[in-house]
Order: structure tokens, then sequence, then C-alpha cells
């Protein structure tokens, strides 16, 4: 007996399960009595100026906005209460009812108000709703009309998130394509003044010195990719703009403290392949020529395998000079043969012989006929007065290019290759 009774109630609250209704996702099973949807039509002008005077005594930012700002809220304040009672009216209308209330959203109430802001002002028109219900509704409606307030406070407070969350992406994508412009015209040289407005809408504040990155570009060049580099380039440096152009990957960075190991740091946000920086520009709007200089080493980077990653575009100066570049070999001939031949110490002979006799102290000091000591003193002055070490096969390197250069330059015209020289006459 104790068996059937048992199953007996097994049986009854299954079948109590199965009937009972899912209320999460219900909507009021009674529909509104039409005296409780009258007074609510006419109450809504009531409703909204009731609304309207509890933002402005109950929320001390409202006051601080504009007067137009005020206004267009006091309208949303107006349409989230006709929205209601049109919801109330019919719960299956569609769920755009709802998002009728943020129908200016994003061009206007997210950009004078917050999310937080927005929920506190749906809030209290949820309060003033509610504050209403007893003399709103008839023939014991108030409860169920007190609950349809509290389920469309869920809802359009969901529709609210999701019209900032749509804001939100809509704008992350507007400045990724004002970034990209932004970079586009820095690397062209552009002075204009809508290109300084640009970098301000982007919140470049950095008034230092500026530092062009470039490498190959990451695997999946997606909006994902580029907000994780501009994570890493915001650890490093007070600003950064990030942009991908075709292959590449360009940072410019502004602000860097620790720039060496900033620049180690950042290499590792490239793809495979040599990474080059260019020098220092004074400027943001200036860093463009650094730009340039950047990206023609990171050209003619392939040259040299065993570079450094990042490398320095003053490194591959040989490599760009071969590529025919003609700021490479007149940079070598300023910054490396020029001191050389300035100095009084035979420091161009001295580097000649160095190179001629394959790097060899003793050899060297027998071609001079001086002390190896002296060859010491000399190649340690080569190095202070141009930041080269002839002892360092790397710069060795780069230092016989320039003296190639520097000779070019003092014995030789410009070679004219355009047309083929005239046949000789027999």
């Amino acid at each position: 007996m104790a068996g059937q009774d048992g199953n007996t109630t097994t049986r009854w609250l299954r079948t109590s399960r199965r009937r009972t209704p899912d209320r999460s996702r219900s909507r009021p099973v009674a529909p509104p009595h039409p005296r409780t949807l009258e007074n609510l039509k006419a109450h809504l002008g009531a409703i909204s100026t009731a609304a309207v005077r509890r933002l402005e005594t109950d929320l001390p930012w409202f006051g601080q906005l504009r007067a137009d700002e005020r206004s267009e809220l006091g309208l949303v304040a107006q349409r989230g209460i006709s929205s209601f009672v049109r919801w109330y009216e019919d719960p299956e209308e569609p769920l755009w009812v709802l998002t009728q209330v943020f129908r200016e959203a994003p061009t206007e109430l997210t950009r004078a108000i917050s999310l937080q802001h927005a929920l506190q002002l749906l809030r209290i028109v949820v309060d003033v709703v509610e504050d209403k219900v007893p003399e709103l509704a008839k023939h014991h409606d108030e409860t169920a009309l007190r609950e349809a307030v509290l389920r469309y406070s869920r809802e359009v407070a969901f529709a609210a998130a999701d019209v900032y969350a749509r804001a939100a992406e809509n704008r992350g994508s507007w400045d990724a394509r004002l970034e990209s412009l932004v970079v586009d015209g820095i690397l062209r040289g552009e002075h204009s003044d809508s290109l300084r407005s640009r970098i301000a809408a982007l919140g470049w504040a950095s008034t230092g010195p500026v530092t062009v990155l470039t490498g190959p570009a990451p695997e999946g060049t997606g909006p994902t990719t580029v907000a994780r580099v501009r994570k890493l380039a915001g650890r490093w440096a007070k600003d950064s703009l990030v942009s991908i152009q075709d292959d590449r990957l360009v940072l410019i960075l502004g602000g860097v403290e620790e720039r060496e190991q900033a620049l180690e740091k950042l290499a590792a946000a490239f793809g495979p392949g040599p990474v080059v920086h260019g020098p220092e520009a004074p400027s943001i709007f200036e860093a463009g020529a650094a730009a340039r200089l950047a990206h023609a080493a990171l050209s003619v980077a392939p040259a040299w395998p065993a570079a450094p990653r990042p490398v320095p575009s003053e490194d591959l100066w040989p490599e760009r000079a071969m590529a025919g570049d003609e700021a490479a070999r007149t940079a070598m001939v300023e910054s490396i043969y020029r001191p050389l031949t300035r100095s009084a110490t035979g420091l161009v002979e001295t580097l000649s012989t160095y190179v001629a006799v394959g790097h060899s102290l003793e050899a060297t000091a027998r071609e001079l006929f001086v002390h190896a000591n002296t060859v010491r003193y000399r190649l340690r002055r080569i190095c202070d007065l141009t930041g080269w070490d002839p002892l360092v096969p790397r710069d060795a390197f780069v230092l016989h290019c320039a003296l190639v250069a520097g000779r070019l330059a003092d014995s030789c015209r410009p070679i004219d290759t355009s047309a083929p020289a005239a046949a000789a006459v027999l």
C-alpha cells in the first residue's frame, strides 16, 4: 500500500512539473484589463512629466548636461513609458518596440551618458511607473501590472546594454580605420591640419621622441590581432598607433622610456622575419622620414640573415646602399667617412690597411711601421668618432663600405646608365 502511494505521488509530481509553465519565459497569462490600459494611456503625459522631474532631482549628473542632451534624455524617458504601454497591451509585439526607446543611439545617447547613467535613468523611469501602479490598475490588476513593469525593466535594460555594445563596436571599427588613415598620412609625410586633428581624435598626447617599428604582420590580421598588439604596445609606450598594411605591421610609439627593452619585447608581436626600427623622430609629425628609412631597411634585411631582431635601420646601410638607396650611401659618407678624413691622426689610412690585411693588428702595425698599441689606439679612436667598432666583424664591414662610398664620392662623377655607350667606330 505504501508503495502504491509512493508511486502515485511520484506520478503526480511528474505530471505537475510537466504542467507547470516556465515562468522565466512566459508572458503575463491574463490579458490586461481594458480600464487599466485606458488609465495608462490617459496618464502618459503625467507619468512622463513626473519621470523627467525625478531625473532632475535624483541624478546629480543630469543637471550638468547641455540643454539639448537633457532634452534628448527626457525624450528617451517618454519613449520608454510609451513603449511600455504598447508592450503591455500586446506582449507579443516584436522586440523592436523595446529598441525604439534608444532609436537615436548610438550617435546621441551613448555620447551624452555612459551605460551606467543610462541604467540609472531607466531605473528612475521604472520606479515612477511602479509608484503609479496602485492608482492605475483596476479590478485587481495591480499584481499583473507590477509584474509587467518588472519584466519590461529587465527587457529594456538588456536592450540598453545591446545598444551600448554595438556603439562600442562601431567606435572600435571607426577608430581602427582612423588609425590606419593617420599611419598612412605619417608614412607619406603629410603635414596637414586634418592629420593633426585625426591624431588628436585618437588621443595621442606624447610630445617627445617617436619610434617607428615595422616588420611582417602576424598571422590572422583581424581586429583581435590588432587589439592584442595594441595592448602589448600600451605596456611599453604611453602612446601607440597600430596599422597593418598589406603584409606589414607598423607600430608608431611615443613616450617609450626603456627603448631597447621595449623594442625587443614588441618585436614578439610581429610575424616571422626581420623587424626594423628607424631612428627616433623629434615628434609624431616628423616621423615620416624615420618610417621611410625603416621600410627601406626592411626591404633589404634578408641580405643580412644574422641581423638582430629588431635591427636599427642604420645597421643596414651597406645593404641599402647596394640596393641603390642614395640616402644610405650619403649617411655612410657623412657619418663615417667625413669624420675620419677630418682627423689628423691617420685614421683613414689605418682603417684601410686594417681591412686590407684581413683585420690583423700585427700585420697592420708592420704595414704602417708603427707599434701594435698605436694601431689599437687608432681603432679605438675610429670607434669613438663613428660609433662603429673595427674589432667587431659586422662593424668592420660597415666601416669598409663607408670607405668605399666616401672614396667614390670624392673621386668619381655619377655614372649615367640610362643609355648604352655609343659603339666605337672601326
